[in-house]
Order: structure tokens, then C-alpha cells, then sequence
């Protein structure tokens, strides 16, 4: 299918959303057809190093070989079941999430998307509370498919869904870089301080939870700093509140740890996990202690959609954890954490609009300023540098919260060889010379 025949359908046939046509610049932009291993290939035959991998959820490849064989082997026995019995892989899926879950962590619940999870971890919490009010960070994303996840979605900007759930407030993001408090050495406890100061005085109700993602990802890849997490689930444990962690982009490998969690040696109440957890098909979990698990269904806590237990995405679960620990990705991960990094601070001594790297595993953000001194977000830069990536055969995407969209995403597939993560940061550094050089001269 060429570029035309794609423009007629989009035109003629989808809703315009910014998410799903991308109408503007379509004729700039690659139609997919297949995909294998960390490349994926378009319609001319074009191939490009997915480091987006696909829309985060191919951090095990594209087609991995497993994955493709527990699918087929589930189209050929059993792919779909109703919910009211149990089926062998459901079963299986629950032991294996089970058993790579950091105690107390333990009972799962399976449902589709990362939102479906988000919105059943805040019930969840709000049924084994009695509370009501949830916070969550100012430049977080938790989902845009359900009410509630999407009025926690405060870094897209909530406004434009003109109404927002009830018992939903912000609190602020622990994000160093441009922070309020300056070079406070205090900056944790300030944070906190100020961040709870004006939760105590906008809660509706009594407080059910705090949700966060261990590193902040479409918003920007923020790091919350050392100390941060335990001080938070202090600040929340001391309200009767939960804490919720959001390992969607974070878990099963991603940041070098099995789970995002285990880098600040802090557990939480409830975890979410989604994204690759299905190694190519849609399926996600909470997770929780059998003690909060009991609590909430005692007082009627029920999740669940119609594909939520499916065989088919049960399968590739498990396939999904076998890839993992068989062949050493959450090790692999850290490997290309550290060599990523080592690459973006050798590109940082040339390359001025470098503002900061930061990151774990192979998830990592490199935030583009005018000038280091103003720390003026470089918006317009990211969307060339991105754009101009694709042309190279190099897919990456541009990230950011509050109106600004500067910071360059790198999330390769953890099957990545060192000679692709070589060339991938060779492409990136390519383009950021030659924009930053076309740049300046137009200045």
C-alpha cells in the first residue's frame, strides 16, 4: 500500500484523533508492514531500528520466536474462554507473575490494557481503604482510555476531557532538573512537604492511594531521586494511603531490574504491569499482598473484561517471562543502560543543546535546551531531531509534559546486539550535530 492509497483511507475512513491519523505530515510518515527483531520495515522495503520499541510494548523484539510458537499453539488448542472457568495457561500465568513478584506482593488479577489495570489498581485501593481521593504526580500518564486514568494523566493536560473524575488531584514531580526548590539539599522533603500540605487541604474524602511511575516515562523520563520513593510511601502510610506503583514502562526488565521498584529497594502496596508483559498481544495484571487482596474483595472489589483471561494472552505471557529469565534480558537491559549512557555523555561534550541524560536500563531521555545556562526547552529542535532520525532509519520519539516536548525517547528492545545500540547512538549523534550546526547557524 503506498502513501496515497493510506492517505484516502485515513481521510475517508478514521477519526482524526492526533493519537490514531497522524493527518498532518502523513505523506512524511512510514507505513509498517512487517517487523523481526528490533527492525521494523515498511511497505517500500525500508528498514528501521525500532528504538521506541514499537509503542513500548516490543522490549522482548519484534515476532520473538517463542512468542510467535505460544500463539500458534493456542490458535491451534484453545484462544478464547469465558471467565467463568479457569483455563491451563490463565492458571500458569498466575504462578509465574506470582513467583517473579517482590514480597509481599503476590495475588494477580489479568485484564487487557495498562489503563484497565490502572483503573482496577485505584479500585482496588479504594475498596481495601474505605477511602476516596487519589493523588498522583503532575507530569504523570496513567492511561486515556477510562475516566479515571485519564484524569490521572496530568502531564497531557486534563483540560482538554473538560471533566476529570472526582477524588483526582495533582501533586508535584520530583523532577530535578527544573525544580522549584533550586539546588535544596532538602529537595525530597520540600517536595513532599508542599506537594501533601496542598493534597490535605483539597482531599473530598478520606485518602485512598498515591500512584507513580518509577521513572516517569512519556513524561519526560524523570528519575525521582534517591530517597524519594521511601519518603513518599512514608508520607502516604502516615494518611492511610497506598501506594501504587505504575511498572508499565518499567517492569519486567526495562530499567536493568526485574521491576522499576527494586532500584530504590521499596515495595508497594499495589504494582501494575502491561506493555510487553504479553511480548506482542495486549494483556495486563495488578498485582497485590493476599492481605490487601482480601480486604478489598471482602468489601466487593470485582475487575474484569471480556478478554481479560484469554488463553491466547495467557500464553504469551508466559512466553513473555520464559524470554526474560532464559535469556538474560533483565541483565542485557543494564548492559545497554550503561552503554547508551556511556554514548550520550560522549555526544554531550560536543553537542552544546545536550541539556541532561537521564535513565535506567534501556529506557533513557535526553533533554535538548537552547543554551545549558537558560536550561529554554528545545521543543522545535526534538521534533527535527526526531523527524530527521526517521529519515536515517532510526525511530524515536519526542517526550515531555506542560508544553514542553524536548526530551528525545530511547527505549530499544532488550535483545539489542551492541553492534544496533552502536548504530542507533551513531545515527542519533549524526543528526544531533548537523541540527544543532543548522541551527546555530540560522541564529
Amino acid at each position: 500500500m503506498d502513501t496515497h492509497a493510506a492517505k484516502e483511507i485515513v481521510e475517508k475512513w478514521m477519526i482524526p484523533t492526533p493519537a490514531g491519523a497522524y493527518m498532518a505530515g502523513l505523506e512524511n510518515r512510514p507505513i509498517m508492514a512487517r517487523a523481526e527483531g528490533i527492525e521494523v520495515i515498511d511497505t517500500t522495503g525500508k528498514r528501521y531500528l525500532d528504538f521506541g520499541s514499537g509503542q513500548m510494548a516490543a522490549a522482548l523484539g519484534h515476532n520473538h520466536p517463542r512468542f510467535v510458537a505460544s500463539v500458534k499453539k493456542s490458535l491451534e488448542t484453545i484462544s478464547h474462554s469465558t471467565k467463568t472457568f479457569l483455563n491451563v495457561d490463565r492458571l500458569e500465568l498466575h504462578k509465574r507473575l506470582g513467583e517473579i513478584l517482590t514480597p509481599p506482593l503476590q495475588k494477580s488479577l489479568f485484564l487487557v490494557s495498562g489503563s484497565d489495570a490502572i483503573e482496577a489498581a485505584i479500585d482496588l485501593a479504594r475498596k481495601a481503604t474505605g477511602g476516596v481521593d487519589v493523588l498522583a504526580l503532575d507530569m504523570a500518564l496513567h492511561g486515556s482510555t477510562s475516566f479515571v486514568t485519564r484524569s490521572l494523566t496530568f502531564g497531557w493536560g486534563r483540560a482538554k476531557h473538560k471533566l476529570a473524575a472526582q477524588g483526582t488531584s495533582a501533586i508535584l514531580t520530583p523532577y530535578t532538573y527544573r525544580s522549584s526548590f533550586g539546588d535544596d539539599p532538602d529537595f525530597v522533603e520540600k517536595c513532599l512537604q508542599t506537594s501533601f500540605q496542598l493534597a490535605d487541604a483539597n482531599f473530598t474524602a478520606k485518602p485512598a492511594a498515591v500512584i507513580i511511575e518509577p521513572v516517569l516515562s512519556a513524561g519526560g523520563i524523570i528519575v525521582p531521586p534517591p530517597g524519594y520513593m521511601k519518603a513518599l510511601r512514608r508520607y502516604a502510610h502516615e494518611r492511610g494511603m497506598l501506594l501504587i506503583m505504575d511498572e508499565s514502562q518499567t517492569g519486567l526488565g526495562k530499567t536493568g531490574k526485574m521491576w522499576g521498584h527494586l532500584h530504590e529497594d521499596v515495595v508497594p502496596d499495589i504494582m501494575t504491569v502491561s506493555k510487553h508483559f504479553g511480548a506482542g498481544l495486549p494483556i495486563a495484571a495488578v498485582t497485590t499482598s493476599a492481605a490487601i487482596a482480601e480486604l478489598a474483595v471482602s468489601n466487593g472489589y470485582f475487575a474484569t473484561r471480556s478478554h481479560a483471561c484469554d488463553p491466547i494472552a495467557c500464553a504469551a505471557g508466559v512466553a513473555s517471562i520464559d524470554i526474560i529469565q532464559e535469556e538474560k534480558l533483565v541483565e542485557r537491559a543494564a548492559a545497554i543502560g550503561i552503554r547508551m549512557r556511556a554514548a550520550l555523555a560522549d555526544m554531550a561534550q560536543e553537542i552544546e543543546a545536550i541539556g541532561e541524560i537521564r535513565g535506567r536500563g534501556v529506557l533513557y531521555g535526553v533533554e535538548l535546551v537552547e543554551d545549558r545556562a537558560s536550561k529554554a526547552p528545545a521543543s522545535a529542535l526534538c521534533r527535527t531531531v526526531v523527524a530527521q532520525c526517521q529519515q536515517e532509519g532510526l525511530l524515536l520519539q519526542s517526550r515531555g509534559s506542560h508544553g514542553r516536548m524536548n526530551v528525545v525517547r530511547l527505549v530499544p528492545p532488550m535483545v539489542s546486539t551492541d553492534a544496533e545500540i552502536d548504530r542507533g547512538m551513531e545515527i542519533l549523534r549524526k543528526v544531533l550535530r548537523a541540527e544543532t550546526r543548522r541551527t546555530a547557524e540560522a541564529a
